[in-house]
């Protein structure tokens, strides 16, 4: 027998060789039907592989980011059987699932896949689909393995299996199509009730263009048809959001040639935005008791060998400088630079918590292909922060750059969030993880402890932390139900060793402070770029980079015009007049495209009146004011910096 934990904490008991299905069904029918994986002692199964010993089990369904990635994966399966049902001979490379669904990679040797196809493919995926194949997991000899590919003339899968051993080596089978993988996968088709094949790519085989060009198919599915239309939905709104079409669109930012992949220029109205969002981090930090500091942008080989950052982080960095005999790199992070900060002078408790911050440029080599926007980016302004603290002190500290966030999430609007913890592998001690183990249980304890007292909602995801400490990812949703990634929250306990940064303690003996990294706005960058979609390019009054635009009725009124924008912007308000020869009706449509908050409309009667017409983007007609009231309601939705 075997006892099988459960997350909640409870305890049973189960023959050895029981399935997750098989302890769902001891459980209920209704939970059998929706399990489609399980977590296994942190690892994802499929939910018919036997449990041959005591485990930690968390039963998978849809609704588990681990069952949905299943769930695409063997999705792709799917689609794969279908294409070489109306491709025969086709070779398939990879097929993973990925953040909305999943692609399969292909050689279509001499023949050609187009839009029109998707369709059939679509039909005979839902065909295949009713017939509850099963999805059986076959491990396989080496040799075997090697004879089946080679009999097929793969020269693909011949190449994943040349970095594979026995004993790593398992094929899946669903209905006619076997597929080398390592799973997991879903029990059957039948699972998958609704389908949309949505675009054809090409892909040069294992990303480079010196290799071969093949075709990469990708799709969605859902358990209902009812969640595939919703799905679609979204992404109709989300083409509309789109930061990349909307930052063209509004000026905020352009990528150029000539400059460089990754590289966004930050135009005059994205610049405003910067600044205002910097605005905002300086008064948050400023009155949490942090202190500004200012960094270099490049650094000698030797900071980031006492860092670790070169052993565990070259392929992220820019190639080194050679300069006067010394390498120099590009900054891809902050900390090592504020490490030396916190070294240059003698501190004790007394000095403790410090906390350092920086809007820091770094410069991370992205690979081409995972280039997207704002949102990967190879130039990244981030709003990162180093707190020095005692263990003592580690809880409140950690908690208050909790409730910063929660402060910031209240100021954009951001409703649904989640703080992902990632821990670390035991088993990659020295190799991925440093080699520390006490003081990797510890400080996974101490982060806990404060995500549970504080009531935070929060995940845990197994072997994914930084090489020197536990950390938060924190995901937030935006108005239309996307996920982004916009920050990270990160626990040190290697890198004050290695920089051999102490303090004196109450008895006054050196000690190493607990390093807690944070950027809670994350960066310009990736920010931005939710912004823009979360807000569909509608910033709020405080935040938009033209706040007021004034539309005169003709020239004559002109004057008044330069009257009223002159108040305004004595009163620090941002605001252009629309001086064309043009009607009102289309000065109006043309500064609702360019989503400026406030228009305000003169004519004969205003200028009398010294009064102005106001139009809210969205809302339309608010009646005429006067221009001091206008002005000191404008001024006090701005100070409040209110989401209107």
């Amino acid at each position: 027998m075997i006892n099988v934990t459960f997350p909640d904490g409870a305890v049973r008991e189960y023959k050895k060789g029981t399935t997750a299905l098989d302890i769902a069904k001891s459980i209920s029918e209704g939970l059998a039907r929706k399990v489609i994986a399980a977590s296994v002692n942190g690892q994802v199964l499929d939910a018919t592989q036997p449990i041959n010993e005591d485990a930690i089990v968390k039963l998978l369904t849809w609704n588990d980011a681990d069952g949905k990635s299943t769930f695409w994966h063997s999705s792709a399966h799917l689609m794969a059987e279908a294409v070489e049902s109306m491709f025969p001979g086709v070779k398939f490379w990879v097929g993973p699932p990925v953040e909305n669904g999943f692609y399969y990679d292909m050689d279509l040797g001499d023949k050609k896949m187009n839009e029109e196809d998707l369709a059939a493919l679509e039909k005979k995926m839902n065909e295949l689909a009713k017939k509850n194949s099963s999805y059986v997991r076959k491990e396989m000899p080496k040799d075997e393995a090697v004879q089946y590919f080679t009999k097929k003339g793969d020269e693909y899968k011949l190449d994943l299996l040349h970095n594979l051993n026995d004993g790593e080596i398992t094929f899946y089978t669903q209905g006619n199509f076997t597929d080398l993988c390592r799973g997991p996968h879903i029990p059957n088709t039948g699972f998958i009730k609704a389908i949309k094949l949505t675009s054809i790519a090409g892909a040069y085989w294992k990303g480079d263009e010196r290799n071969k060009m093949l075709t990469r198919l990708y799709g969605v599915s859902f358990p209902s048809q009812k969640e595939l239309d919703e799905h679609l939905q979204m992404l109709e709104e989300a083409k509309k959001r789109d930061h990349r079409k909307l930052g063209k669109e509004l000026g905020i930012f352009t990528m150029d040639d000539d400059v460089g992949p990754g590289l966004p220029l930050w135009m005059p109205n994205g610049t405003i935005i910067i600044e205002e969002l910097e605005k905002l981090a300086k008064e948050t930090e400023q009155a949490a008791g942090y202190k500004r500091v200012v960094t270099p942008h490049i650094a000698k080989e030797s900071l980031y060998l006492t860092s670790g950052h070169l052993p565990y982080y070259e392929d992220s960095m820019y190639p080194p400088m050679e300069l006067e005999g010394q390498k120099y790199y590009l900054k891809a992070m902050n900390c090592p630079h504020h490490h030396k900060i916190f070294a240059a002078e003698p501190k004790s408790y007394k000095d403790l918590p410090l906390r350092l911050a920086e809007y820091g440029t770094c410069y991370r080599y992205e690979q081409s292909g995972e280039l997207f926007g704002l949102m990967r980016v190879r130039c990244l302004h981030m709003n990162d922060a180093h707190i020095y603290c005692t263990r003592d002190q580690f809880y409140e500290e950690f908690k208050a750059v909790n409730e910063m966030y929660q402060k910031y999430f209240k100021i954009f609007g951001v409703d649904k969030y989640v703080m992902r913890l990632s821990v670390h592998d035991p088993s990659k001690l020295g190799k991925k993880y440093v080699d520390e183990a006490e003081l990797w249980i510890e400080t996974e304890v101490l982060v806990r402890d404060v995500l549970k007292r504080t009531n935070t909602p929060y995940i845990e995801v197994p072997d994914e932390a930084a090489f020197y400490g536990p950390k938060i990812d924190v995901q937030i949703w935006s108005i239309i139900g996307r996920e982004f990634t916009l920050a990270t929250n990160q626990v040190d306990f290697a890198q004050g060793r290695r920089f051999k940064l102490e303090f004196t303690n109450r008895d006054n003996k050196p000690e190493t402070p607990l390093i807690i990294h944070r950027a809670p706005l994350g960066t310009h960058e990736r920010f931005i770029g939710f912004l823009l979609e979360h807000y569909a390019g509608k910033f709020p009054l405080w935040l938009a980079p033209l706040q007021v635009k004034v539309l005169p009725i003709s020239d004559k009124f002109m004057d008044y015009a330069k009257t009223v924008s002159d108040k305004l912007k004595k009163a620090d308000i941002r605001t252009e007049i629309d001086d064309r020869n043009e009607k009102i009706g289309k000065k109006i449509r043309d500064t609702e495209l360019m989503k400026v908050p406030y228009m305000l409309v003169v004519g004969e009667k205003e200028m009398n009146e010294n009064k102005v017409a106001v139009r809210r983007q969205g809302k339309g007609d608010m009646g005429v004011k006067d221009i001091t009231v206008f002005i000191n309601e404008a001024k006090d939705e701005i100070k409040g910096r209110r989401s209107e």
